[in-house]
């Protein structure tokens, strides 16, 4: 009978079945993983009958000790969760899991042939929520958009990256059924793709001003799509410099004259043919600065303007319909 025990025992360290379970919300009588006195004190004489398992667990023909060593170092067992290709391992105790295994052997000692006692086990909610928080806050990882960037004065798109974010209320599930069906085998944790806002396949257009050549570039994505001939800032009003955005598009602008010693005196001109801003304004991030048409074609290709790009008219409106706002705007010397 010791020999069938003892060979009963070591077969039975490897193996772990289904758990019935109780899934508390708050916390667990015991949060230290000790299990409740049994319900009665005295042993039950005998041995476990012939083919009984416990939650899966062979403990047919072994004494109580015995049977509770199984159950109790099976159930004890941390989980293998896999978080992208991370091996994590918490134990039950941590995670705020009680198996009763005493009374699980209590109840087999009295059991008929050829059954199977489930074990009950107590899980804390808030610990493993707990826990998945600390996973989620290890790998989650946000997206990378693209962004444009000016190399050898032409637009350069970076590599957008992908995020991921663990799914918290699945994790949560999957770890506490572990727990509930003694589950050891590795758990791998459901993560979601985000995608970035911005790829280089869907970004948009972005415009470069050559101030020293008075062109325009717009590019759509790192494609040249089509440049033209403007007018940039004199010396003494010269076109700023740097990385800007259009914030505003008007059709058919008032100009107003701005607080310069240059405007003063002078009255604001509505929409018509002598308007000097054209038919089409497109301001920048920069104040007072846009890109627009103008009657006085003569000044295309010069450095004449009050800081602004004046393009053709005919231009400015192609151009109008193509940039948006928030359109990258690259000011350059050269």
């Amino acid at each position: 009978m010791r020999r069938a025990g003892f060979a009963a025992l070591v077969c039975a360290c490897g193996l772990a079945g289904a758990l019935v379970a109780v899934l508390a919300a708050g916390p667990s009588v015991a949060a230290s993983g000790t299990e409740s006195t049994p319900t009665t004190t005295e042993a039950t004489p005998g041995v476990v009958p012939v083919g009984v398992t416990i939650a899966g667990l062979q403990v047919g023909g072994m004494t109580r000790d015995t049977a509770y060593s199984i159950v109790r170092t099976a159930f004890e067992a941390p989980l293998a969760i896999l978080a992208v290709g991370h091996r994590l391992e918490p134990t039950p105790d941590s995670l705020g899991a009680i198996g009763y295994a005493q009374n699980a052997v209590d109840r087999a000692l009295t059991a008929q042939p050829d059954t199977d006692v489930p074990l009950t086990v107590r899980v804390d909610g808030r610990k493993v929520r707990a826990y998945v928080k600390t996973v989620a806050d290890r790998f989650d990882r946000e997206p990378v958009s693209t962004r444009v960037v000016l190399r050898k004065l032409k637009p350069f798109l970076t590599r957008e990256r992908n995020g991921r974010s663990l799914d918290r209320v699945e994790a949560t599930a999957a770890i506490v059924a572990a727990l509930r069906t003694n589950a050891r085998v590795p758990l791998v944790l459901p993560f979601e793709v985000r995608r970035p806002s911005a790829t280089r396949r869907t970004f948009g257009r972005s415009v470069v001003i050559r101030r020293g050549q008075n062109r325009l570039y717009l590019y759509k994505g790192m494609r040249l799509e089509r440049a033209f001939t403007v007018a940039t800032g004199a010396d003494r009003y010269p076109t700023p410099l740097g990385r800007f955005e259009v914030v505003v598009k008007w059709k058919n602008p008032w100009w107003t004259p701005p607080d310069s010693d240059w405007a003063r005196g002078q009255q604001p001109v509505p929409p018509g043919p002598g308007n000097p801003l054209g038919t089409r304004w497109m301001g920048i991030s920069s104040p007072g600065v846009g890109i627009h048409g103008t009657p006085d074609s003569a000044s295309l290709g010069y450095s004449v303007s009050h800081g602004c790009i004046r393009m053709a008219i005919p231009h400015a409106e192609w151009l109008f319909e193509r940039l948006k706002v928030g359109t990258t705007v690259f000011i350059v010397r050269p």
